[in-house]
């Protein structure tokens, strides 16, 4: 029996990435990074999608060479349907139907959080069935209960900010580069943690609210440079430490009562905000502490990317859960297909 091809397509924000997959291994994984909205502070959606325009056909040729793979090779091609920012989640979707169609091969379209989450099964160790996930990222934060691979609950989600976004406001605030999330990390780790105290959100359930943890550091800082100007830059590592310290604790504290009231034994984080390298860490130890099984992906595959959008694909294929080519491949995305 011959393997089976995928081209998987990821659009969703302002990366333009395209990986190819054979038998749900990884072949290539290439990204184009967006540098002009650095000096934004932010994603700019126009300037995205225009970007995306010009990516992705060179993005998708250089990850066909890459794999030693010809397009008459492919099966189907996997692409980003949701959520995302639209503009840039067309520019992939049409380019994904428009290729499907001229190779006369099926569409898959992909939820990408649920494809975050399948992004542990690209590399081995892989988890076992039921698996809680930790999903965290710049717009999302969730606890998923995975059945298997295509069966996920959301079990809690954030009610307002997500915790990469309570990163990156934290950074814009003490006036750190876009995007904040990774500098914050790195002047955390020469600061005391401890050293300043920040509410942790109280709320019942599995659910997460950052919002309260924004408008202490706010309130904290302005008080701060009314008796000392130059507080921020006196005590900036510490501050990091402190903020990244509470944001890491509030997500740690719901998993792991998620994980004990249900009894899952195996755990992962996943999503950009867990290449955090203190999140790595006291998930590790709370693993250890609690005798379970822990799974972190690989660097590349926590940050948006295509080849978690080709694994998920890839497991949609077996299923044939493909997108019908009549309607808008933009028009839904879900977790079930």
């Amino acid at each position: 029996m011959s393997k089976v091809n995928i081209l998987a397509i990821e659009s969703s924000c302002d990366d333009t990435s395209a990986a190819v997959l054979s038998d749900g291994v990884v072949l290539s994984n290439l990204i184009a990074t967006q540098k002009i909205h650095e000096q934004y502070g932010g994603v700019v959606p126009e300037m995205a999608s225009r970007a995306h325009m010009q990516n992705i056909i060179p993005v998708v040729s250089e990850a066909l060479k890459k794999a030693g793979i010809a397009k008459e090779q492919i099966d189907a091609v996997a692409f980003t349907q949701a959520p995302g920012l639209i503009g840039s989640l067309l520019v992939g979707a049409c380019f994904a139907k428009g290729y499907a169609q001229a190779l006369n091969i099926p569409l898959i379209g992909v939820h990408h959080m649920q494809a975050h989450v399948l992004a542990h099964f690209i590399d081995d160790p892989k988890p076992e069935f039921p698996f809680l996930c930790l999903t965290v990222s710049g717009g999302h934060t969730q606890i998923v209960l995975c059945k298997s691979h295509l069966e996920m609950e959301v079990l809690g989600t954030t009610l307002d900010d997500a915790a990469g976004e309570a990163f990156d406001k934290t950074a814009k605030m003490l006036g750190l580069p876009y995007p904040g999330g990774p500098v914050v990390d790195k002047r955390a780790k020469e600061g005391d943690v401890y050293k300043y105290a920040f509410p942790i959100s109280d709320i019942a359930g599995y659910d997460f609210s950052f919002s309260g943890i924004k408008t202490a550091v706010l309130y904290f800082l302005q008080k701060g440079k009314k008796q000392n100007e130059h507080f921020v830059e006196e005590n900036i590592n510490d501050i990091c430490a402190s903020v990244q310290h509470i944001i890491v604790t509030t997500l740690l504290k719901k998993f792991e009562q998620a994980a004990k009231e249900l009894g899952v034994q195996h755990l992962g984080i996943a999503g950009g905000v867990s290449a955090n390298s203190y999140l790595r860490q006291q998930f590790e130890a709370m693993c250890d502490k609690n005798s379970w099984n822990a799974y972190v992906p690989e660097f590349q595959y926590c940050t948006d990317n295509a080849a978690m959008i080709g694994i998920t694909g890839y497991y949609k294929y077996l299923k044939e859960q493909f997108v019908d080519m009549n309607i808008s491949p933009a028009a839904k995305a879900s977790w079930d297909g």
